[in-house]
């Protein structure tokens, strides 16, 4: 599972913009531009030569590793809205979306499912079918997994379901005793799912369910009630690593109800009877493996074993060796291993290596500036937030798009609302060519201080070309 979107439906999708444009090829059938669909990149999976990528935009996929990207939208065939559960194998795409809908009685957002689409030829053609429960309120899927030919998904106000028909018809599972109430029992809140050859896991706000007769009966793996157990009781994340002698579940146990509880990853590898805690007081959102090598994307960063989970290593900061562009946050929320590289998915982009971190390559989606009427720079995200947005060492960063149209030397002033010069951001700085570019401001001014709330302007001054100037609120 990737980070919960009950948290990320607002903050994440204003990071980056991404434009669509649709073509049809020569049988009149529809795709997409190359273009990477959004930068809260929340689940990264591996098909047949292609990588999935579910982002806060839609869906994108990448079939020559990074060069080009395809976005998928509701013309494509798939839901509107995020991505909230992504389930790849092979050229078969399970994917479900979802969306946050303001309400008329209490002015609030609530976050609403739109609905799974399947693809059994790589995304060429989908089937779409609408979000099944009972109540549209906090019912998004979160994680999908498919074992014995049933298809299992798992929501908040949904509960667990399970399809034997590819869809069609979906079925409430209570995986315990207990009458199916989503609304009264916190095991019935699914969050997380997983299977194996032998069993299907769910991951719930009250533990871990293991049934290995398809759902018909259940064990339940709580904090209290075993020896050896997981950290925390709300489990966020499942997956399974498989070496040449070894299959180890994993999960991403996060502290719930009971006071002895805490954050951190826990794993198994005798199907959930024992539990080994690590990363103790890490919020972990996702896991990735490279046959024994295992890496975790937690709020502070992606970690990284080489000895099956007894000592870890995080990652620096991703930066691009050749543009320059940097990702500017800690939260990492996906990640995959494919291709002899390695893929991470933040809310600010994602970042490639081939080499183990030593070099790494930046990409992100954004509006063009200068092209089809669109201004020549804008900021985001704008409302600007330096306390929660783009968070690197507890700075907070905004973005200045802006455009070239050869090589020259750029100069950007922040202004307050009573046209006083806050600070310059960069002053006469080379741009050796035509192109999109970014700077970044920390919301401080010339003295260090944090400014404060209210309208700014800023001025990019390119030389030979002209000043173009934009406006951005400070919120916090």
């Amino acid at each position: 599972m990737k980070k919960l979107l009950i948290f990320l439906l607002v903050p994440i999708f204003c990071f980056g913009k991404s434009l669509y444009t649709f073509h049809l090829d020569s049988a009149g059938e529809e795709f997409t531009t190359p273009e990477l669909a959004g930068n809260g990149i929340t689940d990264i999976k591996v098909g047949e030569s292609t990588l999935w990528l579910g982002t806060g935009n839609g869906l994108s996929r990448t079939t020559d590793f990074g060069q080009t990207f395809e976005t998928f939208t509701p013309n494509s065939g798939i839901g509107r809205g995020s991505v909230s559960a992504l389930w790849v194998s092979g050229d078969t795409i399970w994917v479900a979306t979802a969306s946050d809908t303001l309400t008329r009685v209490s002015e609030t957002y609530l976050d609403m499912g739109t609905g799974l689409s399947v693809s059994t030829d790589n995304g060429r053609t989908w089937t779409h079918y609408d979000q099944p429960g009972p109540t549209p309120v906090q019912n998004l899927s979160y994680d999908i997994a498919v074992h014995k030919g049933s298809i299992y998904i798992v929501s908040w106000g949904g509960g667990i379901r399970r399809s034997d028909d590819w869809g069609q018809t979906w079925t409430p599972v209570a995986p315990d005793t207990n009458e199916f109430d989503p609304g009264k029992y916190l095991n019935h809140r699914g969050f997380s799912a997983t299977s194996t050859d032998q069993a299907i896991y769910i991951g719930t706000a009250d533990g871990i369910n293991k049934s290995t007769d398809n759902g018909t009966t259940w064990h339940q793996f709580t904090h209290a009630n075993q020896a050896n157990a997981i950290s925390g009781d709300f489990v966020v994340a499942l997956d399974v690593q498989k070496t040449t002698t070894l299959e180890r579940l994993w999960a991403a146990t996060w502290k719930a109800e009971g006071e002895e509880e805490e954050y951190g990853v826990s794993f198994s590898d005798d199907g959930g009877e024992n539990w080994i805690v690590t990363l103790e007081g890490e919020k972990a959102h996702n896991f990735a493996f490279d046959d024994s090598i295992a890496y975790v994307a937690t709020d502070n960063g992606l970690f990284k074993s080489v000895d099956m989970g007894q000592t870890w290593y995080v990652f620096d900061q991703f930066k691009d060796q050749q543009s320059g562009e940097r990702i500017y946050t800690q939260e990492i929320y996906s990640a995959a291993a494919a291709n002899e590289q390695l893929w991470v998915g933040t809310a600010d982009g994602l970042a490639i290596t081939k080499n183990n971190g030593y070099t790494w390559q930046v990409i992100r989606a954004f509006q063009r500036t200068g092209v089809n009427d669109e201004p020549r720079t804008y900021a985001y995200p704008n409302p600007f937030s330096p306390t929660r947005h783009n968070q690197i060492d507890s700075d907070g960063f905004v973005r200045f798009q802006f455009n070239t149209l050869s090589s020259t030397r750029v100069t950007i002033h922040i202004f307050d609302f009573a046209m006083d010069r806050v600070t310059t951001v960069v002053e006469h700085e080379a741009i050796p060519r035509a192109g999109d570019y970014t700077r970044v401001w920390n919301g401080k001014n010339d003295y260090g201080d944090m400014v404060a709330n209210g309208v700014y302007f800023y001025s990019v001054e390119l030389e030979g070309d002209g000043t173009y100037w934009g406006k951005l609120m400070i919120l916090n």
